[in-house]
């Protein structure tokens, strides 16, 4: 358990060691979390923690006191940690070798399956406007729009068994034609 250090005193009145002693008795964990979370790597901010209150017990005397001191320490650790960073990119980015693309999957088709589907897809409309407009029409609002086969029937104004009936001979016909082309289907 860490004991509560008395207040630190002003540099004109206080010996640098003992004013190193209880900044550091003081700030230690709660610096080193602080440069942690900047950082990520343990070993790294510990040095920087010790290099913050090694610079904050060297330039003491600097301190104006315009501040709180944590604040005041706080900014010199900030300023190792941005110097820290801009010297090496490598610590702000992790640098993985095409090793790891192997077990990154793709989510995009490559581009012949690319193709393939922009010619199918130009295939479909192009049938798509073949078919007549009560097929079309019944098609596009269950196939496309999601739309169930009552509420179909009901913007149309026709019975549940003709939605049906159409959206069979429309997918049927759909199938056949494009199968005459040579298009491959994905279902």
């Amino acid at each position: 358990m860490q004991t509560q250090c008395p207040p630190i005193r002003h540099p004109a009145v206080a010996d640098p060691n003992v004013i190193f002693s209880e900044l550091f008795g003081e700030h230690r964990d709660r610096l080193y979390r602080f440069v942690l979370r900047h950082i990520g790597d343990s070993t790294e901010a510990e040095e920087l923690a010790q290099q913050a209150f090694v610079e904050a017990a060297r330039t003491f005397e600097q301190f104006r006191g315009e501040s709180q001191l944590s604040t005041w320490l706080y900014g010199i650790a900030m300023n190792l940690v941005r110097n820290h960073l801009s010297r090496a990119p490598s610590r702000l980015y992790r640098f993985e070798d095409e090793s790891a693309l192997e077990a990154t999957p793709c989510l995009q088709a490559n581009p012949e399956q690319q193709c393939h589907m922009n010619q199918l897809m130009v295939l479909l409309q192009t049938e798509l406007d073949g078919l007549m407009p009560e097929m079309r029409e019944v098609l596009l609002l269950v196939a496309m729009d999601d739309m169930s086969y009552e509420d179909a029937a009901a913007l149309l104004s026709v019975p549940i068994g003709t939605v049906r009936s159409r959206v069979s001979r429309a997918r049927s016909h759909l199938r056949t034609r494009l199968q005459a082309r040579g298009a491959q289907l994905p279902f």
